[in-house]
């Protein structure tokens, strides 16, 4: 049996009916005895590049003694017109983060994973200091153990100050090695073992999103800056709400990748 971490993870396809458009990351979120798979909300829409797909394919294991067993999990994004997904806002406006339930119903039994919980989230933002050290767990341009269908790890480290949300946006910043296909992978810290019951010891701190760059940088001249946007997983918690319906569920909104955070930044989406 692998590290259960890989196993809260999922690689999300997206298609135009059976036309495959992007690859990019999620993972499972537990509230309640519902199931949750988290990701962008610019992998489910996005206005600017004219992405649009219908539905998306998560990839499930099957088979505990043996992880080359897996399965692919369809679910269509719109049901009666509607967006089926629950995204969100904060006074600083739209936010990066897509959480669709699935129905546990349709899981094959033998079904394989595991799933951050409400215990996994921190309670104290002034807690975590910047440089903490951080992994980000995900399958950057779609790269992954394709034997045994599990996701690879990045290292990071905060960035920003984890008490204040970078320029009043609801994210902080990682330094990181980032690239496509990354985008809605969970951003995760070591915690005590005594911290979490079980063997699931890590704080689940944010939704990585993109890529963060000066606009002003000279591309001949000056490297990345290598900063990626991270939202905050406490959004989960409004999102999975029993009988929610989030601010902006059901009325999707463009992501801009160039969306300009500062007058000298700009995002661009993994």
């Amino acid at each position: 049996m692998t590290e259960p971490l890989l196993l809260t993870a999922t690689q999300i396809s997206t298609f135009d009916g059976t036309r495959l458009l992007t690859r990019a990351s999620g993972f499972f979120f537990l509230r309640e005895e519902r199931l949750f798979v988290v990701t962008s909300r610019h992998v489910v829409i996005d206005k600017p590049s004219k992405h649009f797909p219908n539905r998306i394919e998560i990839e499930l294991h099957t088979d505990a003694a043996n992880l080359t067993r897996s399965t692919g999990l369809s679910v269509l994004l719109y049901q009666d017109g509607k967006s089926i997904w629950h995204q969100g806002k904060d006074p600083s406006g739209e936010i990066d983060v897509a959480v669709i339930e699935l129905d546990r119903t349709a899981l094959p039994d033998s079904v394989v994973l595991r799933a951050f919980t409400p215990d996994h989230l921190q309670a104290s933002l002034s807690e975590i200091e910047v440089g903490a050290a951080l992994l980000i767990v995900g399958f950057p341009l779609g790269f992954h153990d394709t034997l045994h269908h599990l996701p690879v790890v990045r290292q990071a480290v905060i960035a920003s100050s984890f008490g204040l949300r970078f320029q009043g946006q609801g994210f902080f910043l990682t330094d990181a090695r980032t690239h496509r296909g990354t985008s809605g992978a969970p951003v995760v810290m070591r915690a005590p073992a005594s911290d979490i019951a079980g063997d699931l010891p890590w704080k689940l701190l944010g939704v990585h999103s993109a890529r963060m760059d000066m606009r002003t940088r000279d591309r001949q001249e000056d490297e990345s800056l290598g900063l990626n946007c991270a939202w905050y997983a406490d959004i989960l918690m409004t999102l999975t709400e029993a009988g929610d319906q989030p601010a902006v569920a059901g009325s999707p909104a463009p992501h801009d990748p160039n969306l300009v955070v500062a007058r000298d930044l700009r995002v661009s989406s993994d």
